[in-house]
């Protein structure tokens, strides 16, 4: 490809000493010059030198074939060195249609072969598309020809309404600073299916002062999926889906802070499991985890979209309920408790067990104004709903200390 390009972007150009037109002129002057000198002065030498009628006749004869025979070299000599040239000149332009149908060539393998599609196109509303490789057809669904001056459809109308504006404005931003630019955003095929795509450019001037986009454009839908499933793992419980401890606390702390700020109530549900062991131990760990499944998408069910349900490890879950005061926390709590109670749980062997919680309820700001206290006298009142019984709703006291006892 080096030599190629060196072929191409540096070639030697035959020696040209003027137009075509001044050329034959000069050469036409030339040759009417040295005719009439010849003829003129040629004349008068012979004629001193022959006085004698036939010897000038005869010298006139081969001064005539001496004429021809000039011209005649000088015109074979003339015409051999414009043929020659002209040989060059056309051999010159045939290497170089050779080197760039190669070079055409390797650009033709190099975009069809590359993992999402090269493009060229205008920067106006429609990204109206100039040129687009076969990887087209494999990203949008769309053959090129297509989409190529938005025969079919624009390549704008592919991008999803909501990154419209953003692509828009970065890809204005990074040509107007003569810089490359790179965006995500999502892209609808022909088909209807969603992908994520990474577009990678920059602007290209041309002579005539007009701009225009060159880049890349490549599919990024398993990699956007696998950030998903990474940033879920990072917040969310492996087993049953719901928030992990660590987001829920900062969860609990967000809600704390906008409870505070605009004095309104904030309830916290401590739930702990029954005989949760028991399960375990006489059904097996897979009971226990179906068990544990089954109940958290009862109560993430059971709950309003705004409110967040959480496990702390092991049987142990809470829930956040922002605008809740003490009663609407108690009732909101009951009813948990009894479709718990109410709910069988099927295991695979198709036989069914029936699990029970106890629950311990802390309101703020009524059990504690800040996150250590209000979870401490949550966790309290369901160590108390524990010690009466279990399957129980307790509501915490103020003052209440950090009981760690389950069971």
């Amino acid at each position: 490809m080096g030599s190629d390009r060196s072929e191409i972007t540096q070639p030697i150009q035959p020696n040209d000493s003027g137009r075509p037109l001044r050329r034959a002129l000069w050469v036409t002057l030339a040759y009417l010059g040295v005719g009439l000198a010849w003829i003129t002065f040629s004349d008068q030498v012979v004629e001193r030198w022959f006085p004698d009628p036939r010897q000038l006749s005869l010298v006139q004869t081969w001064k005539g074939f001496l004429f021809v025979a000039v011209t005649g070299v000088v015109l074979f000599l003339v015409m051999w060195r414009q043929l020659n040239n002209d040989r060059n000149s056309l051999s010159f332009q045939e290497d170089q249609r050779r080197a760039l149908r190669r070079r055409e060539r390797q650009l033709s393998v190099l975009m069809n072969n590359l993992p999402g599609m090269a493009y060229r196109c205008l920067p106006d509303e429609d990204w109206t598309m100039l040129f687009v490789s076969a990887g087209c057809s494999d990203l949008t669904g769309y053959r090129p020809d297509e989409l190529v001056h938005n025969r079919i459809t624009s390549y704008a109308a592919l991008i999803d309404a909501g990154d419209t504006g953003t692509v828009a404005r970065e890809v204005a931003s990074a040509t107007k600073q003569g810089r490359p630019f790179s965006v995500e955003y999502a892209l609808t095929r022909r088909d209807g299916s969603k992908i994520w795509v990474w577009e990678r450019g920059c602007g290209v001037w041309d002579d005539d002062g007009s701009c225009v986009l060159e880049g890349i454009i490549l599919d990024i839908s398993d990699r956007k999926k696998l950030e998903c499933e990474l940033e879920a793992m990072a917040t969310r419980d492996s087993l049953t889906g719901v928030l992990n401890r660590r987001e829920c606390s900062r969860v609990l702390d967000e809600e704390l802070a906008r409870a505070s700020r605009y004095q309104r109530p904030l309830a916290l549900l401590w739930i702990d499991f029954d005989h949760f062991k028991e399960i375990n131990d006489t059904w097996g760990h897979a009971a226990g985890d179906l068990a544990l499944c089954s109940i958290s998408r009862l109560l993430e069910e059971s709950v309003r979209s705004v409110d967040a349900l959480g496990r702390f490890g092991g049987e142990e879950f809470v829930i956040i309920l922002p605008e809740m005061d003490v009663r609407e926390a108690g009732e909101t709590a009951e009813r948990l408790r009894q479709r718990v109670s109410d709910h069988a749980v099927v295991l695979e062997s198709g036989q069914t067990i029936h699990l029970t919680i106890s629950t311990g309820v802390a309101v703020f700001p009524d059990h504690g104004e800040t996150l250590d206290a209000l979870c401490a006298a949550a966790d309290k009142a369901m160590y108390w709903a524990k010690k009466r019984g279990r399957n129980c709703v307790v509501m915490a006291q103020p003052g209440s200390r950090v009981h760690n006892g389950s069971g």
